[in-house]
């Protein structure tokens, strides 16, 4: 969203502004940025969600705070926790999520390969947004449930229209109690919560004989490793809900914008092909020994709120209420944080550690980091590795730049990018 990166330029850092009838304090400076979600995270808490968010998400890991988020932090940690994952054959180490990431992406290549070869040309046009939701709807499905995407499709159908009504809802003035009141959209509103709850709990009876023999998150959720975590039904119901949608959006839109930045930059695209072939050599596709040493293709919004009296930076009284924002985008394209070119896409600047813990935060920091962030980074580098050397691609002439904050941040014409096959 560039409008904080312009303010944090104009005003510094922190800078307040309004958000309705809200007030909230921006802030960009890397040092209040690591106090806030490292050094004093016990003094700031989560705003309380707008009562919509519920039928997405349930009452799960977004939305919950104090010991009830303790507890199932500690849960789906487990299920994401790299070390468990592993598994070393023959000298190599395996990571468990690897198979299920590459058979996905074979599935969908071949279907494009389909298209191209018939294809007069022997190029065709994709909807990379389109497509890679599908695919990470997959993954997703594979390895933090143990099924598949037809069997979460309709899951995933009913949460895309819980986010178009919820969007709907932002552009309107909330009135209390109003969300009670059997109007139409809310009426639609409450027969997708039903049905989605109702999919999910067949699913959880489906798998509940073989699921506790995998190290999913599924698993986690209805066996945890401490009889003090044991959920009940509608916890594993909404932390289920979480993961299907967050599983599914973010690792999407990081893989279609990713793909639309190498479509723009052939110098680039051409340095991540080499890249891959030089790691992966003969293999088809990155194991987890090349993972690490994929440095291009490892292409790289938090609110809080004060729940004790707080001074940040030395000199700055934060009271007890105050909302605060932390303005990622300010932060990562600060010249004094990243250099002269931070406006240029240079993946090599991650190479090197970075100069400051939170100079960069897409996941997050401290105790509250992204728990999926490992299975995001895995998945989108096997992706990108698999695709990048078998095609070659440009952006097509159809597709229309027009990024628009949903959720998430989104193409809102889709992402049209032309494929030929280097085969």
């Amino acid at each position: 969203m560039p409008h904080y990166y312009n303010w944090s330029k104009a005003y510094g850092s922190p800078f307040l502004y309004w958000f309705g009838t809200k007030a909230r304090l921006a802030i960009s400076d890397p040092d209040m940025i690591k106090e806030i979600l490292v050094s004093k995270a016990g003094s700031f808490e989560k705003p309380s969600f707008n009562p919509a968010f519920m039928g997405l998400f349930g009452e799960g890991l977004v939305v919950l705070k104090g010991e009830k988020w303790v507890v199932h932090r500690r849960i789906t940690s487990l299920a994401f926790n790299m070390e468990r994952v592993k598994v070393v054959l023959f000298n190599l180490l395996l990571i468990e999520w690897v198979p299920e990431i590459v058979d996905s992406t074979r599935n969908m290549m071949s279907k494009w390969d389909a298209k191209i070869g018939v294809a007069s040309n022997s190029e065709f046009e994709f909807d990379v947004h389109k497509e890679f939701h599908d695919l990470s709807a997959d993954i997703i499905s594979r390895t933090a449930f143990g099924s598949n995407f037809s069997e979460g499709k309709r899951i995933f159908e009913l949460q895309e229209q819980q986010v178009a009504l919820l969007l709907q809802g932002f552009r309107n003035v909330s009135i209390p109690g109003f969300r009670y009141i059997p109007t139409k959209k809310n009426k639609l509103r409450w027969k997708l919560k039903k049905e989605t709850t109702e999919l999910i709990r067949k699913l959880i009876e489906k798998n509940k004989d073989t699921i506790q023999h995998t190290n999913t998150l599924l698993a986690s959720l209805m066996s945890p490793s401490k009889k003090d975590d044991i959920l009940d039904l509608k916890e594993i119901v909404d932390e289920c809900k979480t993961f299907y949608f967050a599983g599914k959006e973010t690792t999407a839109n990081l893989l279609t914008w990713a793909f639309l930045i190498l479509a723009l930059q052939q110098e680039w695209q051409n340095k991540a092909r080499e890249e891959v072939n030089r790691v992966c050599g003969h293999n088809a596709f990155p194991c987890a020994n090349d993972l690490a040493n994929l440095k291009i293709v490892s292409l790289h919004s938090n609110d809080d709120e004060t729940s004790l009296n707080v001074k940040l930076g030395g000199t700055l009284n934060i009271p007890v209420g105050t909302q605060l924002f932390l303005a990622m985008t300010a932060v990562h394209y600060d010249t004094n944080l990243w250099g002269e070119d931070a406006n240029e896409f240079n993946p090599m600047r991650f190479v090197e550690p970075r100069n400051h813990l939170a100079s960069f935060f897409p996941f997050g920091l401290g105790s509250r980091v992204c728990v999926g962030q490992n299975l995001a980074m895995v998945e989108a580098k096997i992706v990108l590795a698999m695709i990048v050397r078998q095609y070659s691609f440009v952006i097509s002439p159809t597709y229309v730049h027009a990024p628009m904050q949903s959720l998430t941040l989104q193409p809102q014409f889709g992402a049209q990018i032309i494929f030929s096959s280097r085969r």
